[in-house]
């Protein structure tokens, strides 16, 4: 906690940038920003945890109606002030409750397995990858590509159709710059009316934070043009989904090197990897089954999880539990250069806090145990025949969110990293989910069978 007098300069700073809002916001067990706001001047009571919030309002804070009230305490060294809305300034908060930290709290979750690799001389560095659709709803609720122009079969890197969405482009990436988060690249993605922004990693708190008011500053730029912006896994079944590729690694916390990197010609494997980064993945790939439920963790997510479904060529979402070098075919791949690794079946739906804490958590337990991920699969998965795979060792991601919360909750190493409410929550909210989707009845039922019977 920082000193009154501290708080209230930063809050002198803050109003003479013109903020006279400041927003607390946390997320629920989903990834979606909650939060409350008070007037730039009532901050010190803000940062004292004045801002209450009736737990049991929200989806994940395991209360009941009669619970007392959790406090948010605003995170002064995160803020970040509203480039659209310059009124207002963004605070990424923690829930506390009666003045202790609220486990329930994904990015509490983050900090205290941060502790625990703070334990083993380890800092976590974490880049995510963002994917978004730009795209116009119909008035039947229906989602199309706004520029007709945008039509190709293989529309990746088309500068046609990235021009033609320059004005939303500009404002975002003005703006991720302006914030000083080194964006360095920016194209049209795969699909028709998909587009990606990659900026510099930064720490795992630091990146979860980026990365949800990233989603929440591309869709209050999208509504100016009078488009929506989303970040849903897969909104065309015939187009590539939104990925939110989790890039890794630890970093020595004396010196700030990467422990993951070295030169390739030192690497047995050839890929720039210490042992230390092996047995990392190693640590992911025996939870892989069940962290997918986190990475990704909505009904949609899993029709973006297959090999090719109903497009014309493969999806380039991953299937299998496996990793390799450069190949994308591989649910964890190891970039060219090495020194980090990459989780592909991490979408755009992902609650950042909880995914980074429980890989964070299962590549710190391969590391005490010297686990071993075996040799890297350098092939075209998806190409691979039954018998194949099975003489390989490869077993295939969970393939629905039912499966997949199945894995979550029957691996131990989940309670022992979230605790039991924190894990029995997202295990409820999933539940539901799955069983509100199979009780609704959707067009494509109704397509098939009206008729047919």
């Amino acid at each position: 906690m920082k000193s009154d007098d501290d708080i209230l300069l930063i809050q002198q700073q803050l109003k003479e940038k013109g903020v006279k809002y400041c927003m607390g916001s946390y997320v629920d067990i989903h990834g979606i920003p909650k939060g409350k706001v008070v007037p730039v001047d009532h901050l010190l009571h803000m940062a004292h945890g004045s801002e209450l919030y009736t737990g049991y309002a929200l989806d994940g804070l395991g209360q009941a109606p009669n619970d007392d009230e959790i406090a948010s305490v605003p995170d002064l060294d995160h803020i970040i002030q509203l480039p659209w809305q310059p009124e207002v300034a963004w605070m990424p908060a923690d829930n506390t409750f009666k003045g202790k930290p609220y486990l329930l709290n994904t990015r509490v979750a983050l900090k205290q397995v941060l502790k625990q690799a703070e334990s083993l001389g380890f800092g976590m560095n974490l880049g995510i990858e963002a994917e978004v659709f730009l795209l116009k709803k119909n008035g039947d609720g229906r989602l199309q590509v706004p520029d007709p122009e945008d039509k190709l079969i293989k529309p990746c890197y088309d500068t046609q159709a990235f021009l033609g969405q320059f004005s939303w482009l500009d404002k975002m990436a003005s703006s991720i710059n302006d914030l000083g988060w080194d964006l360095y690249s920016l194209d049209h993605e795969d699909a028709n009316g998909q587009f990606e922004f990659d900026f510099m990693y930064a720490d795992a708190v630091t990146s979860c934070d980026r990365f949800i008011f990233l989603r929440m500053m591309a869709k209050a730029y999208a509504k100016q043009e009078g488009l929506m912006a989303t970040f849903m896994p897969k909104p065309f079944a015939n187009k590539t989904g939104n990925g939110a590729h989790f890039n890794m690694s630890l970093y020595d916390l004396h010196n700030g090197e990467n422990v993951f990197k070295c030169a390739p010609e030192e690497d047995p494997k050839g890929l720039g990897l210490t042992p230390i980064g092996y047995q990392f993945i190693a640590g992911i790939i025996k939870h892989g089954r069940a962290l997918c439920a986190v990475f990704a963790p909505t009904v949609n997510s899993y029709k973006r999880l297959v090999r090719q479904g109903d497009m014309p060529y493969f999806t380039w979402a991953p299937v299998f539990n496996s990793f390799g070098s450069n190949n994308r075919t591989n649910s964890i791949r190891v970039p060219m250069g090495g020194g980090r690794c990459e989780s592909r079946n991490a979408d755009g739906a992902v609650n950042p806090y909880l995914a980074a804490t429980l890989a964070l958590a299962a590549g710190l337990e391969g590391i005490r145990e010297g686990l071993d991920p075996g040799e890297p699969k350098e092939q075209n998965l998806y190409e691979l025949s039954e018998d194949e795979r099975l003489a390989q060792g490869i077993e295939f991601l969970p393939r629905t969110l039912a499966e997949a919360v199945d894995a979550f909750e029957a691996d131990p190493f989940v309670e022992q990293t979230l605790g039991t409410e924190l894990r029995n929550e997202f295990i409820r909210y999933k539940r539901d989910e799955w069983n509100q989707y199979h009780s609704s009845v959707s067009a494509w039922e109704i397509e098939r069978y009206s008729h047919l019977f």
